[in-house]
């Protein structure tokens, strides 16, 4: 179920009791199409997300930390200039509509009390957020929209009235199919009204649909339907449930949107290594028949007085075939006998001088096919633009991408940071998300007695288990090991082998690339990826 009429009222019941009296106290802007308001409210202090994103637009708590661009965006800096200081006075739904008004009342430049509104449309491709001022008109707005007069498309632009979408009254497919599933089959209108007055009134039960371990839907009723197949989760809070529904996907779309530019040009140099090492291998494989050529020329040369000027072919017996049969020798009839026999000692030559070079290319190529796989990983764990901008500096200092100066300053080296996690015993754990990560947690930060994890001959995370110079519990260890699973590029498969080691068995071979070791006298354990674990674990 999606964010439906019903589910919103029942997320803005919750909301309601939070922040309705409570004060803006700082606003943020983390994505386009998403606010955060920090609010002091008569419960204590909370933050409200406000998403216009189209494909999972709402409104509900949060206790989830974004990263916050450098610059606040314009809109940000509008909303602060408008809401920051206000009072929240109403939180406003029209009957089974997707739009949410925050009627806000603030101070103006010269210290009047005034009204504004912050309205969601939570309207799927359609979604917006719009301030208004205290006579409804628009101030600004995430998207703004031209209209079509031959449509009747509306308007929403600054300085325009602020005019609601038309009315879309209709039963959520999902709830449809449940409530036909409990044996409703008459007009369900009346009861969709009562449910509507339920969840206004009395507390839902927030639920997630998990199927074959993953998130499947959220709903603010158990769903039957579906039988066996799929659990009812239950959430302490609709903040809780969202965000735990969305905040990998989110993630995942943040950090897609921020590095498409830095993906695409990982990929096209991994794709051109993959080739050039292709070819290579094919250049390998035709050395390979080297030994015939300085055979076929030992042959022209026993026989240069039966060559004849001016001929393409040759028939001569073999004398290497252990049956001494004819065979057929190209040659060109522009040589002489003596300089086409010449000529396949030389391809012979050549043929051995370029098999050493070519293994000592593909070791290279294949080094370099290794490391950018194990950058595009990176980037699939980035959470935000200091992760890709680390990466990408990786790849300048790599010299994948080229250093861009900025009025004769260098680029200022952005430092990200680990995922930090608990093991259930109280020990701590941090997975890298890149190479340069990897790097400073395994051979700066860790002690020669803290645990080392990694997947076994695939690419992923540096897992470090901190331990004080203590031996670790079965279940740290265990969890250390999943969490390296997960977070690697065996994440879907259904078992995958971690190798793990105290770190003084960790080396780093001189001039390897970042993120890139040796180990010894390690153990193996063979572990599944645990979405649900890595969620538990985490610190925020």
């Amino acid at each position: 179920m999606a964010l439906d009429a019903l589910f919103l009222a029942a997320t803005l019941r919750e909301l309601t009791a939070a922040v309705q009296g409570g004060r803006i106290d700082k606003i943020y802007q983390p994505g386009v199409q998403d606010v955060v308001l920090t609010i002091r409210g008569p419960e204590g202090n909370g933050k409200m997300l406000l998403s216009a994103n189209p494909a999972h637009p709402r409104i509900h708590l949060t206790a989830l930390e974004r990263e916050n661009p450098d610059k606040p965006p314009m809109f940000c800096m509008l909303l602060r200039k408008h809401l920051s200081g206000g009072r929240i006075l109403e939180i406003d739904q029209p009957y089974m509509e997707r739009t949410v008004t925050l009627t806000v009342e603030a101070l103006d430049e010269l210290g009047d009390r005034v009204r504004r509104s912050l309205v969601l449309e939570a309207m799927g491709h359609h979604a917006n957020l719009i301030l208004l001022d205290g006579e409804g008109r628009i101030i600004d707005c995430v998207r703004r929209m031209e209209g079509d007069l031959a449509t009747g498309a509306r308007q929403v632009m600054p300085g325009l009235f602020y005019r609601p979408p038309e009315p879309r009254f209709g039963v959520p497919p999902l709830l449809e199919r449940e409530l036909r599933f409990r044996g409703e089959n008459g007009d369900l209108e009346p009861i969709i009204q009562q449910m509507w007055d339920t969840v206004k009134e009395y507390p839902s039960t927030p639920v997630m649909l998990v199927r074959e371990g993953k998130p499947a839907d959220i709903s603010f009723l158990p769903i039957l339907q579906y039988g066996p197949g799929t659990e009812n989760r239950e959430y302490p809070s609709f903040g809780a449930l969202l965000d735990d529904f969305y905040e990998t996907r989110e993630r995942q779309e943040r950090a897609r949107q921020k590095g498409e530019d830095l993906l695409r040009t990982v990929k096209n140099a991994r794709d051109r290594t993959a080739r050039k090492l292709e070819n290579q291998r094919r250049e390998l494989e035709a050395t390979r028949d080297r030994e015939r050529l300085r055979e076929m020329g030992d042959i022209l040369t026993t026989n240069l007085h039966r060559l004849e000027r001016g001929r393409s072919t040759v028939v001569l017996q073999d004398y290497y075939d252990p049956e001494g049969k004819d065979m057929e020798i190209a040659v060109d009839p522009l040589l002489t006998p003596q300089q086409n026999a010449a000529k396949y000692y030389k391809d012979y030559n050549r043929a051995k001088n370029a098999e050493a070079a070519l293994t000592v290319q593909i070791g290279r190529g294949e080094a370099d096919l290794s490391y950018l796989d194990s950058v595009l990983e990176s980037i699939s764990l980035a959470e935000g633009e200091r992760d890709l901008q680390e990466i990408r500096q990786e790849l300048i200092d790599m010299g994948y991408l080229k250093r861009q100066s900025k009025g004769g300053k260098g680029t200022k080296r952005m430092a990200g940071r680990p995922m930090e996690f608990r093991s259930t015993a109280g020990l701590r754990i941090s997975v890298g998300k890149n190479n340069t990560q990897n790097d400073q947690l395994t051979t700066r930060q860790a002690g020669k007695w803290d645990w080392w994890f990694h997947t076994q001959k695939i690419h992923g995370a540096h897992v470090i288990l901190w331990t004080d110079g203590e031996e670790p519990d079965e279940e740290s260890v265990g969890q250390a090991a999943a969490l390296a699973a997960y977070f690697s590029q065996g994440r879907e498969a259904g078992k995958v082998n971690v190798d793990y080691t105290p770190v003084k068995y960790v080396k780093k071979p001189a001039g390897a690339p970042p993120g890139m070791v040796v180990y010894t006298t390690y153990r193996t354990m063979a572990v599944i990826p645990d979405g649900n674990l890595v969620k538990l674990l985490r610190l925020k």
